[in-house]
């Protein structure tokens, strides 16, 4: 049986152009959307979802291209831009019924997240971004053995054919090594749960590496383009990284803030995968921001 959020519901919704996202909603109270990363689901959130539930109406799909939602094919360059996804997430909240929303994200879902907050800042109440940097940060950042570890980074931006074949061939291998190396908690991700993962991931493997392709290309010049504007996010906003030192902080610290001035920043002891690893504390870090 495939594994759900404990006492959510799940249903379909249409969003755009016909696409449609898998959804859990589940509790009461303001609204607050959860995004997941790669190369996850929602069900990363299965244990801060239920937490944030018992006070706050609580959505966490899984994102065009992820899981169980619709995967269209990339005919321009922008189906899978963070412009487009954060499009998705706007519209799935209000054909639930919530005009204005909190937002969190971790890693992919986090882009999207910040996407949102730029061009929806009218809906977009409170924002979390988890265990990510800004995009142009990203390419800036990704030299020496920081490229290393961002191979993967690399190889989707490629042109369409050859990193669909290499990940086509080896998927398993692929996606099952960065869940184990983003965990320091082995644990954390249990053999269902990876299963879950690794089974959606292998059946998303063109519109995933769509994803990863528009942030080399279409979603670095909607950066570009808001930075050479001056735009920034004004609402109350939350980041979140792993300890990786004092070097990595201060880096974090400033591409954050020059984004965000009011963004306020925290280490949390765990991997990557921070709602699996450490759900307690993400938990009690969203309910922070969401009392700014």
């Amino acid at each position: 049986m495939e594994p759900k959020i404990a006492s959510f519901e799940y249903q379909r919704v249409t969003v755009a152009d016909g696409v449609t996202l898998k959804v859990a909603v589940g509790g009461w109270g303001s609204p607050i959307v959860l995004l997941h990363g790669f190369p996850q689901t929602h069900l990363i959130w299965r244990h801060v979802a239920v937490d944030l539930a018992v006070d706050h109406t609580v959505i966490c799909p899984d994102l065009r291209g992820y899981g169980d939602s619709d995967k269209p094919i990339d005919t321009d360059g922008r189906t899978y831009s963070k412009r487009t996804m954060a499009a998705d997430i706007v519209a799935l909240a209000h054909a639930l019924g919530h005009e204005r929303f909190a937002l969190a994200g971790h890693d992919r879902g986090a882009l999207v997240a910040f996407r949102a907050g730029l061009d929806h800042p009218d809906v977009i109440t409170h924002l979390a971004c988890l265990d990510v940097l800004p995009t142009l940060d990203v390419w800036e950042t990704l030299r020496g053995s920081a490229a290393i570890r961002g191979f993967h980074l690399f190889l989707m931006a490629q042109p369409p054919g050859l990193p669909e074949q290499m990940i086509s061939a080896t998927s398993d291998a692929f996606f099952g090594h960065f869940l184990n190396i983003w965990t320091r908690d082995p644990d954390a991700v249990p053999a269902h749960i990876r299963a879950a993962y690794l089974e959606a991931s292998r059946r998303a493997i063109p519109s995933i590496v769509a994803d990863y392709r528009a942030s080399a290309t279409t979603d670095v010049e909607h950066d570009q383009a808001d930075q050479q504007a001056g735009n920034q996010l004004q609402m109350p906003i939350t980041v979140l990284h792993q300890d990786l030192g004092p070097e990595f902080a201060r880096l974090a610290a400033n591409a954050w803030q020059a984004w965000a001035p009011q963004a306020e920043l925290a280490t949390l002891d765990c991997g990557h995968l921070m709602a699996e690893e450490a759900p307690g504390e993400t938990a009690k870090a969203l309910r922070t921001l969401l009392t700014r």
